[in-house]
């Protein structure tokens, strides 16, 4: 082999360079906790068609708000919110299946007790020792029919536990009051007295005497029922 072959043979035996291959260093920018930030960037609150229909509500509110007063609630109060909602949601079903085991109906829930009378003192006085049939007059006579009507009911309900017919107490209401009675005729017209108690007292109808002497004549059945 002579010098010159060697030298091309030593040539060809080397490796030419990928410069397409060849790492470029960059550096990382220091701020991509401000960069990488937003709704788009949230990955643990649900969005869109992923959201329940109280989840999209609550969004549809934060969007309101931002849209109208430039407030912007973060997606961990959103799901907060909605979490809370929840919460409040089963308190308010285990009081309801509480109520319906116990027999009460749901117009009971929201009864105003007795115990909201202003002038009768009935937290601390029985109702049978209260002069009602003196308060029902003077409502008369001053034209107020709807406090008068309000009497004549206090009035069956002391008749009713001086019969022993029910436990008379300030703190019960009037499904409490109708379990109790056992009398099948007695319990019907109790029933329609409650029902035009509640309509005229707490619905705050206003009646004139003709209205009022017709509501009468339900009490005055009801009560001679309850001395036969």
């Amino acid at each position: 082999m002579t010098f010159g072959s060697f030298a091309q043979l030593k040539t060809d035996s080397i490796v030419k360079t990928d410069t397409s291959s060849v790492l470029v260093y960059r550096d990382i920018e220091e701020d991509l906790t401000k960069k990488y930030t937003g709704d788009e960037f949230n990955y643990t609150y649900k969005t869109g068609e992923s959201q329940n229909l109280l989840a999209r509500f609550l969004n549809w509110v934060g969007e309101g708000l931002f849209e109208v007063f430039g407030i912007t609630l973060p997606p961990n109060v959103l799901q907060l919110l909605e979490y809370l909602i929840y919460i409040l949601l089963g308190i308010l079903a285990i009081y309801l299946i509480v109520k319906f085991l116990i027999n009460e109906n749901f117009s009971a829930l929201f009864q105003t007790k007795a115990k909201t009378l202003n002038d009768i003192n009935l937290t601390e006085e029985h109702i049978e020792g209260v002069d009602i049939s003196k308060l029902l007059n003077d409502a008369v006579a001053k034209k107020d029919y709807r406090q008068a009507v309000r009497y004549q009911f206090l009035l069956t309900l002391q008749k009713l536990s001086k019969k022993d017919i029910i436990d008379w107490h300030f703190d019960k209401t009037n499904t409490d009051y109708l379990n109790e009675i056992e009398q099948p005729q007695l319990k019907l017209g109790f029933k329609k007295i409650a029902y035009l108690y509640d309509y005229i007292w707490y619905g705050e109808q206003a009646i004139d005497s003709n209205k009022y002497n017709l509501s009468v004549l339900d009490f005055d059945e009801i009560n001679k029922l309850i001395q036969s």
